[in-house]
């Protein structure tokens, strides 16, 4: 599959006339302002830019001589680009393929240790289809935790080739684990006969031959950090209870001497919570426990899902200033129950939002995140309050960039900031009439309006279309990949439907007990 050549950007692009979303002003009825944009960064934001050049007035943010490209956005909203805090390109090819289902019985049909090794074109293929979706929505950010397994250089390289060819801006890590998915999930070593056995995995496996993780993962990064501009890099254990304390301290020791940020799952269904009462008792039964013993308890942590944790350990996350990227979508496909969203924000958590897998969440649209969290803490607060459309917003928005450790950069359309942005038509029925801005985009709309999008001061999304790569070659390669990647899959349904009656026994006994805290509105008996 071959690029779509495209032109160089201005040198210099002046956004006129456009309403420019600010959370610091007023949400409901931005004010129509001029954006300057020179080289990738936001150069002016104020009224009367475009007036003063018609005027002849020189700019000192435009630098002498510069090519000057001129874009009318009026009746046009400018929003900042979105920030999906919580990503995965692993399964991008299989939105669809599942009804809702609990998360242990997914993990086993939709991700990669469950499948045959996929080819590098497959994994090129995925990751450009992903991040169009992505850009087609308004993200202009994307975390991606990718899983490779088995692992493979070109496959690493296949993924930020890809993100770099699309435009679209990636944090990067590779999802680790030390620990067999089997000793992590309640009772499948106790239920599943052994000759199933081999069928349990996990999101992520140890590595075969005894490979050291914390050292592959330092050379993956290592060679290949300064690479790709809009490419940076995080660290990625899978879950705490599937990581050993050396591994966890080890990336804890890597993160502070390069200053990186950490994700990782946590408490995503009951199950990951049951497990920590069974195994860490010397945390007493808390993973939150063990993140502070290992050590990276910190800012730089973001924990994804955060469904089933405890008011204490909500506390802890505030006092160490850990963020939590909560995936509303995903979360109630795979039946893992409502994160506490407004426990967290009264305790002061950070809070970014995410749109996770294509298999569990389906889409890569954060308008549905949005609306979901400004929604669901109706589920336990009847009362009014918190979150507000503005709330979700600001986690969409300024609240993901600070996971990525790229505050100030991203997340706003502030002077000095990267020029990462989307353009959305006001004329649609989604704002029709114009009543407040901020709510109808957490509210109304769905994506729909994005008519633009420009990621370092180039327009990437024009017109609603991808300017970067070849869509339609881009389709055709993937009809051809499905082919056998629909062989892979109904092995994997194959092979789980025989062990199917263990594992929904596994899921009843996890039902079944009790750990000091419910994250559903009632028991399944009606």
């Amino acid at each position: 599959m071959s690029l779509r050549p495209s032109s160089p950007p201005a040198s210099a692009v002046l956004i006129s006339g456009g309403r420019v979303f600010d959370l610091d002003g007023d949400v409901h009825h931005p004010e129509e302002k001029d954006l300057l944009i020179v080289a990738d960064r936001i150069a002016a934001c104020r009224k009367g830019i475009a007036a003063d050049l018609a005027a002849g007035k020189a700019l000192p943010e435009l630098p002498a001589g510069a090519s000057l490209e001129r874009f009318g956005a009026k009746g046009r909203l400018v929003v900042p680009g979105f920030v999906n805090s919580h990503y995965h390109s692993h399964d991008v090819l299989l939105k669809g393929c599942f009804e809702t289902i609990p998360l242990e019985l997914w993990v086993l049909s939709a991700l990669p240790p469950a499948f045959p090794k996929r080819s590098t074109a497959e994994i090129r293929a995925r990751t450009l289809l992903g991040a169009v979706e992505c850009l087609r929505s308004g993200i202009t950010t994307v975390q991606d935790l990718a899983t490779i397994y088995p692992y493979d250089e070109q496959h690493v390289d296949a993924i930020l080739k890809a993100y770099e060819d699309v435009g679209i801006r990636c944090v990067f890590a590779l999802q680790v684990t030390d620990i067999a998915g089997v000793k992590s999930i309640p009772f499948w070593d106790e239920i599943v006969p052994p000759s199933m056995k081999e069928g349990l995995s996990g999101a992520v496996e140890p590595y075969a031959g005894g490979i050291d993780v914390l050292e592959l993962v330092k050379s993956a990064m290592l060679k290949r950090e300064r690479l790709h501009p809009r490419i940076t890099w995080a660290l990625g254990p899978t879950s705490p209870e599937r990581c050993s304390e050396a591994l966890l301290g080890g990336l804890g020791d890597l993160s502070r001497s390069r200053d990186m940020p950490i994700y990782t799952h946590i408490y995503e269904s009951k199950a990951m919570a049951l497990i920590a009462r069974q195994s860490h008792a010397k945390d007493k039964g808390s993973l939150i426990n063990y993140l502070q013993r290992c050590g990276i308890l910190s800012p730089k942590l973001t924990l994804a899902h955060s469904v089933w944790m405890l008011p204490a350990e909500i506390r802890m996350l505030a006092d160490a200033g850990t963020n939590v990227v909560l995936n509303p979508v995903g979360n109630l496909k795979t039946r893992g129950g409502v994160a506490p969203i407004r426990p967290y924000m009264e305790a002061g958590v950070n809070i970014a939002l995410g749109c996770d897998n294509c298999s569990c969440s389906d889409a890569q649209n954060m308008f549905q995140s949005m609306k979901l969290f400004a929604s669901l803490a109706a589920i336990t607060h009847p009362e009014p309050g918190p979150p507000t459309a503005r709330d979700a917003l600001m986690a969409a928005t300024v609240s993901g960039a600070r996971t990525t450790g790229l505050a100030g950069e991203i997340g706003a359309l502030k002077p000095g900031m990267k020029a990462d942005l989307a353009i959305l038509d006001l004329s649609d029925p989604s704002f029709v009439p114009l009543n407040s801005v901020a709510r109808q985009l957490v509210f109304t709309e769905a994506g729909r309006s994005v008519e633009h999008v420009m990621v370092d001061g180039r327009f990437i999304v024009r017109d609603r279309r991808i300017t970067s790569i070849d869509e339609a070659a881009l389709r055709e390669e993937i009809a051809e990949l499905m082919v056998q990647l629909r062989r892979d899959l109904q092995g994997v349904l194959d092979r789980n439907q025989r062990m199917l009656p263990y594992l929904m026994e596994a899921h009843r006994r996890t039902w079944q007990s009790d750990i000091g805290l419910n994250r559903y509105i009632g028991t399944g008996n009606g």
